[in-house]
């Protein structure tokens, strides 16, 4: 066993303080008190407050290759989404299995150093840059899950269908890496993808659609339905304007309407963005219990919009957050935002009931369903691997007396840098807010972005 001894640990309606952990080989929680174990022969003690690991219910690790390098808007230039898309498609075009594998680890990394613990990677970069599928058709996914077991970051691989340019009309050339023809195509690159996931004992599988413009919509139904039936769901919608309208234009429906109307949406259903939706697509996505998965980093970067946060709250409803596009990788930053984002459209600072609370509850327990089916509600839990985030109790804004302002604390003023570390099945992969193998990554790394970005 070994023993940990922090300033304080945050249960789901108290903080243990102190709080003595104890987690077995397994990286397995087995102990959790506020008194010290009697027959410890060791305990570590940690200055910090801590927090269940986040968990990012979005990613695509490719894109984090290109961050910060579409940001240039010329004079008399219309620079939006769209535009950006073609910016990614250019990397998409680009990037091959070796530096996928190389920028991964590094993103991977670096979302343990912000805290970070879990992701789902909604992977759809399937086949070679002429569009040819590999002899190993879930080539670029087991890259993925290379990247995530050499970081030490726990994997959710969701390989996504992907058949269509937009809605109805044939992909186009920058798209030929994503697609697969068929559900019958989709499924055969799904089996693979669970056999590479095998691999890591901290992976999983996930599954979906792209989005509704880019599966024929018969074939998204028969993908649910002819799916497993004990993973999560994930697909896009609704995020953009034109989206929404091109939707309406083809299906007759708006893309959540849609949803709504022909799928049986449920808590293994996690729908990314939801930016466009009417007040009756809210309250009846909230009565689903299906998880929104808001991404405030990209989604402001992109001009996406404002998702309607103050009103799925207000009808129960349930969000998490991920990183997209990654231009952000701070969970802190991006909580934040979801919070100030409905202040500066409703002009009242009281979004929820317990504001801190609330984001971190809500985040991590839709998070975690993003990451596998029946994950915990607790926020830790004996037999359950201990997985946290551990913040600087020097920091000076947390040196004050008493716990009933620390985690509002955290959640609005701190960043990255009072991250003491970041733990995964009870061992530090970050300490003293560097990643204990980071040295190992950046070669390749480097090499992979500098060739890229030729």
């Amino acid at each position: 066993m070994k023993y940990y001894r922090f300033e304080a640990l945050l249960q789901h309606n108290r903080w243990l303080a102190p709080a003595y952990a104890g987690v077995d080989s397994k990286g397995s929680l087995q102990y959790l008190s506020e008194s010290p174990p009697e027959t410890a022969t060791a305990i570590e003690a940690v200055n910090g407050f801590v927090l269940p690991g986040f968990q990012n219910a979005h990613s695509h690790a490719f894109q984090f290759a290109m961050a910060g390098l579409a940001e240039k808007h010329p004079s008399g230039t219309n620079d939006d989404f769209w535009s950006w898309r073609e910016a990614m498609y250019r990397c998409a075009l680009n990037i091959n299995p070796e530096q996928l594998e190389a920028v991964a680890t590094v993103l991977y990394a670096e979302m343990l150093r912000n805290g970070y613990t879990h992701v789902a990677e909604f992977h759809y970069l399937h086949h070679d840059q002429t569009g040819k599928a590999y002899g190993n058709l879930a080539e670029m996914g087991e890259r993925l899950i290379a990247a995530a077991k050499a970081a030490g970051i726990k994997i959710t691989l969701v390989p996504v269908f992907y058949q269509k340019g937009n809605f109805g009309k044939a992909p186009r050339s920058r798209q030929f890496r994503f697609i697969s023809g068929t559900v019958d195509d989709y499924f055969r690159l799904l089996d693979d993808s669970a056999d590479v996931v095998l691999q890591y004992a901290d992976a999983h599988l996930g599954f979906g659609v792209h989005s509704l413009r880019a599966v024929d919509h018969p074939d998204i139904i028969t993908t649910f339905n002819q799916g497993p039936k004990d993973i999560p769901f994930h697909l896009h919608a609704a995020e953009q304007e034109k989206e929404v309208e091109d939707c309406i234009a083809y299906l007759k429906k708006r893309p959540v309407e849609w949803l709504l109307e022909n799928l049986p949406l449920d808590d293994r259903f996690n729908i990314v963005h939801c930016t466009h939706m009417t007040d009756t697509e809210v309250m009846g996505l909230a009565q689903t219990n299906a998880n929104v998965v808001l991404c405030p980093g990209t989604e402001g970067n992109l001009g996406d919009g404002i998702f309607g946060l103050t009103d799925l709250a207000k009808h129960g409803g349930n969000w998490s957050i991920g990183t997209d596009s990654h231009i952000s990788l701070s969970p802190l930053e991006d909580l934040r935002w979801l919070d100030y984002a409905q202040r500066l459209t409703t002009h009242r600072r009281n979004t929820f009931d317990d504001g801190a609370h609330t984001l971190v509850r809500k985040t991590l327990f839709s998070g975690r369903k993003a990451m596998v089916n029946n994950a915990s509600t607790s926020f830790f839990e004996l037999g359950n691997p201990f997985d946290a985030v551990v913040f600087n109790a020097e920091s000076p804004l947390l040196l004050r007396p008493g716990l009933e302002n620390i985690l509002s604390t955290i959640i609005y003023t701190a960043d990255s840098s009072c991250i003491s570390g970041t733990i995964v099945n009870g061992k530090w992969i970050v300490k003293n807010h560097v990643h204990l193998k980071a040295d190992q990554f950046i070669p390749a790394f480097r090499k992979a972005v500098n060739s890229l970005s030729a």
